[in-house]
């Protein structure tokens, strides 16, 4: 007698750890498995525990969760103008439920499972059969395509995983410009940023009236630095100033719009105000001598 209540107290204890686990995902459904624990403990008789394996199979296996989203992927995608752009959802335990794809801005439905249910044919739902994810994918994004879109699953009721598309156009910028008033025999630093950009370029080109500019040239004093990130900046630098650098200087990344600048080399004086034009030249040529200063210890 003693032994079963022993036997009895071990199951209780067991079961009731197993049960407040399955408890803390699943709620009220856990609270039957209690009362059909106690039940089956009440079997342990004199004889010793009798349970069958399929009873034990009937508790120890976890419930059902149903459909989940792996939320490890980020939630937050950013596109360029004109890129191809994909939002990734990934789902567990789908079964035989369906994955749509709506836009919030309207609450526009795009896409059920692999079908696209909007005369925007620029939208697709993409399945990859060995990762289980369901992708939304958006041909030619324009700014206008940016907000907040929901991949949903059909359950009753629907559960469903927010992501913010943000489409972005590359902003490259000349500071100082359009025009720039530089002293004869000083020194020109022309400064293009380049933003917003998924990958820095893979070159940025400088032209002098519509020609390359050559680097090498018997001129001499013309070198160009590039740092590339997040930010690209590229540093086009021109010692000992002359008439003949005066012209219309571009920056051209290899991804993004082009930006130009008028340089006008000054021999003599000139206003105030051009004055403060070359300030601005002398500040930044300051950063560059630090920047190559730094690069080279």
């Amino acid at each position: 007698m003693i032994g079963s209540r022993i036997c009895r107290i071990l199951i209780y204890i067991l079961f009731s750890r197993a049960t407040l686990c399955q408890h803390s995902y699943f709620g009220a459904r856990a609270n039957a498995s209690i009362a059909d624990m106690l039940m089956l403990a009440d079997d342990a008789n004199g004889d010793g525990f009798n349970m069958n394996e399929e009873q034990i199979v009937k508790f120890i296996k976890p419930l059902d969760r149903g459909p989940y989203f792996d939320t490890s992927a980020t939630k937050n995608v950013t596109s360029l103008v004109g890129k191809t752009g994909h939002l990734n959802c990934r789902i567990k335990n789908l079964g035989n439920k369906t994955v749509s794809w709506i836009r919030h801005r309207d609450l526009h439905l795009l896409t059920v499972a692999e079908s696209t249910y909007t005369s925007d044919q620029r939208f697709t739902s993409i399945y990859n059969k060995q990762t289980g994810d369901w992708s939304l994918q958006i041909k030619y994004p324009q700014i206008r395509d940016s907000g907040v879109y929901e991949c949903q699953v059909s359950t009753t009721p629907p559960v469903g995983y927010t992501m913010i598309f943000s489409v972005v156009e590359p902003i490259t910028s000349i500071p100082g410009g359009p025009e720039l008033y530089i002293d004869l025999g000083s020194t020109v630093n022309l400064t293009c940023i380049v933003k917003h950009l998924p990958d820095p370029p893979l070159m940025v080109h400088w032209t002098h009236n519509n020609q390359e500019i050559n680097y090498d040239s018997p001129r001499g004093g013309v070198s160009v630095i590039t740092e590339k990130g997040d930010i690209t900046t590229s540093y086009l630098l021109i010692q000992r100033a002359q008439i003949s650098d005066s012209g219309r200087y571009s920056c051209l990344p290899s991804n993004a719009n082009s930006k130009s600048v008028n340089v006008h080399i000054l021999n003599g004086d000139h206003p105030a105000a051009v004055q403060g034009a070359n300030t601005f030249v002398g500040l930044s040529l300051n950063v560059l001598v630090f920047i190559m200063v730094f690069a080279h210890m």
